[in-house]
């Protein structure tokens, strides 16, 4: 049976303003981690954010909490060496996941990298949602289908979140939108809805805050 995957909706204003008062408070670097054992305590839910090199995952933090570098951003694909931890005050934590995909290090560095990604999505059980970043200039390439297989086998809900829509013209997003449903229908924890944003424009950073502060 054919899923819909439509565009998330602006959440309310009261919604909305919890959520803004949630990123406005304290959010802290906690630490960057290369081994499982060097993971935080699993005692509070978390999110994490994946796609491939330079999609804008620091960027995108840095808008959600509206600190511009609290998240490293750097425009050298696979600058995010290892799964880099923030706490959102008491609510949880913000997880920025090593890029996947072309990487300027060693196949053995990437290696790493990569077992590191496997490990932790499989084996975190406050995990409560992966955002999977995909550049809305390009669309689901297959690298991105390499991550949402391995996000399905790992049984970790995620949800797909278009980046850079400031970077397109006004025709060209709905396309790339259509592009992005029908390949989530070839992955069984894909959630519904999907969430467009610009970093540089704020756009849709309101909806995706509220999502995240939704989830327990």
């Amino acid at each position: 049976m054919k899923v819909a995957f439509p565009v998330a909706p602006e959440p309310d204003a009261e919604t909305a303003e919890a959520a803004r008062l949630l990123f406005a408070g304290p959010v802290d670097f906690l630490k960057g981690v290369v081994a499982m054992d060097g993971l935080p305590p699993a005692d509070r839910p978390e999110v994490c954010f994946a796609g491939r090199s330079n999609v804008g995952k620091s960027s995108l933090i840095n808008a959600l909490t509206g600190r511009k570098g609290i998240a490293r951003a750097s425009n050298t694909p696979g600058r995010t060496q290892e799964i880099n931890y923030f706490t959102l005050g008491d609510h949880g934590y913000l997880v920025d996941l090593p890029g996947y995909g072309f990487a300027k290090a060693p196949v053995a560095i990437v290696a790493k990298w990569q077992a590191l990604l496997k490990n932790y999505l499989a084996g975190r059980p406050t995990l409560r949602r992966a955002f999977c970043l995909i550049d809305s200039r390009h669309g689901v390439k297959p690298v991105d289908h390499e991550i949402m297989t391995l996000l399905d086998k790992s049984a970790v809900p995620f949800q797909a979140v278009l980046t850079k829509i400031d970077k397109l013209g006004p025709n060209a997003l709905q396309p790339v939108i259509d592009q992005v449903e029908a390949e989530l229908q070839k992955h069984p924890a894909a959630f519904p809805q999907i969430v467009v944003t610009s970093s540089d424009k704020g756009q849709g950073i309101a909806t995706l805050r509220a999502i995240i502060a939704g989830l327990d």
